[in-house]
């Protein structure tokens, strides 16, 4: 039998830390944490790495950004 994590019934061999770092990302973004302190709390100097790297993780981050822009600046006609 291969060992899980027992709450979730996940396989444990697929949590690597690697795993687990975009876990903690994708949790902090979700969480509506700013890019710039996840970079700071995964050990990045800036937030390119981390934009580059967490780009999926950090989609809601950069949506809430677009749609606060959308609604400083708004289309014509609407």
């Amino acid at each position: 039998m291969t060992p899980t994590t027992t709450a979730a019934k996940l396989p444990a061999k697929d949590w690597t830390p690697r795993e687990l770092r975009h876990s903690f990302v994708s949790l902090l973004s979700d969480g509506g944490m700013p890019i710039e302190q996840i970079s700071r709390l995964v050990g990045h100097s800036g937030t390119s790495v981390t934009e580059l790297i967490y780009r999926k993780q950090i989609r809601p981050v950069v949506e809430n950004g677009a749609t606060a822009m959308d609604l400083i600046f708004p289309t014509a006609g609407t």
